[in-house]
């Protein structure tokens, strides 16, 4: 008795420290989303480059910091694997992090959410052409219901704006194709990197494709604006929050399964709208939930056909390869979406 009484005892603590991680994660994943929108729209900073390209910075100063202390081991890669496959997937998530920023400064919140539900037809589109993706009936449908959802909702927003949007499908286009080129570049030649190493390599490479862009579009614009609002206190706490993200992924990885994130990620989804609507008063229809909910019971779905697919798969691959194939969230450099 007293041996099931300790093991029930062992087995409740698990259970709460798994969960307190993925109250973490979705604490901290809303955080950075609401905290990115509050910058760039409302505290008087308008650079979405500026601010990607501090995330990057900072990000790597920290990993760096991290793994020359030792607390996680680096991997030996050869500059002819950075230069082939991490420089890529930096130039791709520059890209995202540059872009999908931007479009806060033209959508909502909650606009963004339903919008990024579109993530696994892109990834799905990118790769067939890819070669990652197998074609077939049931996914194809499974995805024009997501598309259509989207469409749907869409139709019903009341602050669409056209650049918003395109901003927004291109960084979903940009993040798809890095997806992809993760599982090509980095799985297939054996390199297994977790959110850290990740956050050390291809941070930096990130920084260096955000200096151009910068240097053209936005440093000017930012010397010569006497209303732009530089708080260090701000900057930092932001930064901060991208790189705890990453951290709380770090924690998560082999404490829970896939499915359980998946969930975890719907519940924040849901939340990231309520939290537009309640503190930035975004105006959300019955057309635009309606919408959504269709995507959304389309993209349950098809993540449900992807873990039942995974399960009667050989098992070659481990629990944090299954964790993050299944859910974009987990994959590396969560740190400014």
């Amino acid at each position: 008795m007293a041996e099931d009484g300790k093991k029930d005892s062992l087995m409740y603590k698990q259970v709460l420290v798994t969960y307190g991680y993925v109250t973490l994660w979705i604490f901290l994943s809303a955080t950075v989303i609401m905290y990115n929108k509050w910058v760039l729209s409302f505290s008087g900073f308008p650079y979405p480059v500026a601010l990607t390209l501090w995330h990057m910075f900072f990000c790597s100063a920290l990993a760096f910091g991290v793994v020359k202390m030792g607390y996680v081991e680096t991997i030996n890669m050869s500059s002819e694997t950075y230069l082939k496959a991490v420089v890529p997937i930096g130039a791709c998530y520059a890209g995202t992090l540059w872009l999908g920023n931007a479009a806060y400064l033209y959508l909502s919140v909650s606009f963004i959410q339903m919008l990024k539900a579109l993530m696994p037809v892109a990834v799905f589109v990118v790769g067939c052409a890819f070669g990652t993706e197998k074609y077939n009936g049931g996914t194809l449908v499974n995805m024009l219901i997501v598309s259509l959802g989207v469409a749907i909702a869409s139709f019903g927003e009341l602050n669409f704006i056209v650049i918003g949007v395109v901003l927004q499908m291109c960084s979903i286009c940009t993040e798809s194709t890095r997806l992809v080129l993760v599982q090509i570049l980095l799985q297939r030649r054996g390199l297994k990197l977790n959110p850290i190493t990740t956050l050390y390599y291809i941070a930096p490479c990130c920084f260096g494709f955000l200096l151009l862009p910068f240097a053209m579009l936005e440093a000017p614009k930012i010397m010569n604006d006497p209303s732009v609002v530089f708080s260090p206190a701000v900057f930092i706490s932001n930064a901060a929050a991208a790189f705890a993200l990453n951290m709380a992924v770090f924690l998560l990885i082999g404490k829970t399964s896939a499915l359980t994130m998946n969930i975890a990620g719907v519940v924040k989804d849901w939340m990231l709208i309520g939290l537009s609507v309640l503190m930035y008063a975004s105006p959300v229809t019955p057309l635009n939930l309606g919408g959504y909910f269709i995507a959304f019971l389309a993209v349950c779905m098809y993540n449900y056909r992807k873990l039942q697919s995974m399960k009667k798969a050989p098992p070659v691959a481990s629990k944090d390869e299954l964790q993050s194939a299944s859910d974009p969230e987990l994959r590396p450099l969560n740190t400014s979406k």
